[in-house]
């Protein structure tokens, strides 16, 4: 379904859809032709079956009207308003056919009904939704060239209930008070005169191809569809009427039956459409604040990325300035010193800046530009740079590196974001031990002949079994002061180099992350192959 595509109004229907309409057709036809050889039968007469069947109709026709008259408030459309409204006047018109009707409440019925004020009114009824159609087709190429949202529908709507009102007690005053007016078709309470009865049906028959044949050619929606099928069903049904000689016959119970199947499918049909088109656009809806909440948490990522990545070196690039400061303002000035904290504030400089680029690579998309390095050698650089932490938290490096690691094949700068991530938590987590050596043990060798294998183990506080796997979920901390980033963006990072990330318990204390990554040969070999 479209994004501008709000209800049954605008909405073109499937192909199951008017599968299922042609069926329904269908087996009013079958029905129809179970019917006609035993037309004329006749059965007992049942007083409360008109009431019955008018009342179930009324209710139909008036919960047919509501959804129409929702649509027409939607897509203020006076097409819609007056077919709402046609369904209005023939529920109201079921109130006084079932009261006149003979036998039903009274012998003669109520509201001082004659002979032919029953038909007169069904008749009437069943005119009045071919014109609601016909007036439906004109005003609704109307609505196409008219602005949208112009006009009070609220008050279309009101105006559209009145008429229906007005002329509902306008055409049972007639029926009534004038029945001597209106030609006669009832010989009797029972007969009909035939000839005149398939005079009015074939004007009737008429109506109903008119409507027809306009709507089939404008058609364009789940409504049209459905009116199609309303419209169909009467066709069949006016064929059966004007083949009945009388009442209460097999025939005449058989079409207010299948009037009273057509309707209620089509009603029901209407409240189900109604429904999943509501149920499509919560959907909808649904999967847009999705998108809306991902992007924000996208946001959200790159801001806690930077914050996490950025603020490492920025705070090198403070405390080196303000050392250098120091030893140039001192009594005897060290310039020696202070030229070395300036050259460590410029490389703290140089590390934010490719930090930068490193964050715009990782949410950018591709990869950033690969090389050839050495892996044990990122692991001495990156471990130089964190010196004066661990020497400041007295934590002891332990180094078992694989002179026989092969190169790896990937982005230095991502990579060593990753180092200097894994070694400060592992730093942080042994800051908060007491009583016990703090060590950092960080070993690399060569795996499966293919692979290189990093595994950075503490002797810190470890990570709770309930924690550890979440701890490489987005903005998942274990720090009063963490923002939930470091590790997801390690492990984004490795994953794009086609690597692995994992943690598991320490033997002891602590914990171990083991960092898997493909060799330079392997990692070549794999972007090689595609192309063979």
């Amino acid at each position: 379904m479209s994004q501008d595509q709000l209800g049954l109004f605008d909405t073109p229907p499937s192909r199951q859809q008017v599968r299922f309409s042609l069926f329904i057709v269908g087996l009013l036809f079958v029905a129809l032709l179970l019917i006609l050889p035993v037309r004329d039968l006749r059965l007992p007469q049942i007083d409360a079956f008109i009431p019955m069947i008018d009342a179930i109709m009324f209710l139909g026709e008036m919960i047919t009207a509501t959804l129409l008259y929702a649509q027409a408030d939607v897509f203020r459309s006076r097409a819609l308003t007056v077919l709402a409204t046609g369904y209005v006047f023939t529920a109201l018109m079921l109130i006084p056919h079932a009261l006149t009707f003979p036998g039903a409440f009274a012998p003669n019925g109520l509201l001082d009904a004659g002979i032919n004020t029953t038909g007169w009114i069904a008749n009437i009824q069943r005119a009045a939704f071919p014109i609601a159609i016909i007036l439906y087709v004109q005003l609704k190429r109307a609505d196409r060239s008219a602005r949208p949202g112009t006009g009070r529908q609220a008050a279309r709507i009101m105006k559209g209930l009145s008429a229906a009102i007005v002329l509902a007690a306008a055409v049972t005053l007639l029926t009534t008070s004038g029945h001597d007016w209106l030609p006669p078709f009832f010989a009797s309470r029972s007969d009909v005169i035939y000839s005149r009865a398939v005079g009015i049906q074939s004007v009737m028959l008429g109506l109903f191809i008119v409507a027809t044949a306009m709507l089939f050619r404008t058609r364009s929606s789940v409504l049209d569809m459905w009116l199609l099928v309303a419209l169909s069903s009467w066709l069949i049904l006016s064929v059966l009427i004007m083949m009945l000689h009388g009442r209460f016959t097999a025939g005449w119970y058989g079409l207010y039956a299948m009037a009273l199947l057509a309707q209620l499918v089509i009603m029901f049909a209407l409240i189900a459409e109604s429904n999943l088109l509501h149920a499509r656009l919560a959907l909808t809806t649904s999967a847009r604040n999705r998108e809306r909440d991902a992007r924000l948490m996208s946001t959200d990522a790159v801001a806690a990325a930077i914050y996490h990545e950025v603020g490492q070196p920025l705070t090198a690039v403070t405390l080196n300035a303000m050392s250098g400061l120091d030893w140039l303002t001192r009594a005897r000035p060290d310039p020696e010193k202070a030229i070395t904290s300036l050259r460590a504030t410029i490389d703290a400089g140089h590390r934010t800046s490719d930090v930068i680029k490193s964050i715009r690579a990782m949410f950018a998309k591709g990869s950033g530009t690969p090389s050839l390095f050495s892996l044990n050698d990122l692991v001495l650089e990156t471990a130089a740079l964190l010196g004066r932490e661990m020497v400041g938290e007295k934590v002891t490096l332990q180094l078992a590196l694989d002179e026989t690691l092969p190169p790896i094949l990937a982005d230095r700068v991502q990579m060593q974001r990753v180092f200097v991530n894994l070694f400060t938590n592992a730093i942080e987590s042994l800051a908060a031990t007491r009583g016990r050596p703090r060590r950092l043990a960080i070993r690399s060798a060569p795996l499966n002949g293919q692979d290189v294998l990093l595994e950075v183990s503490d002797t810190g506080i470890g990570i709770a079994r309930e924690e550890m796997a979440h701890i490489f979920d987005a903005f998942f901390t274990t720090k009063v002061t963490g923002t939930g980033m470091g590790l997801s963006l390690c492990r984004i990072i490795v994953e794009e180099h086609g690597g692995r990330l994992w943690a598991s318990p320490g033997e002891e204390y602590g914990a171990t992350f083991h960092l898997q990554l493909r060799a330079a040969a392997g990692a070549l070999q794999d972007r090689v192959e595609p192309f063979g």
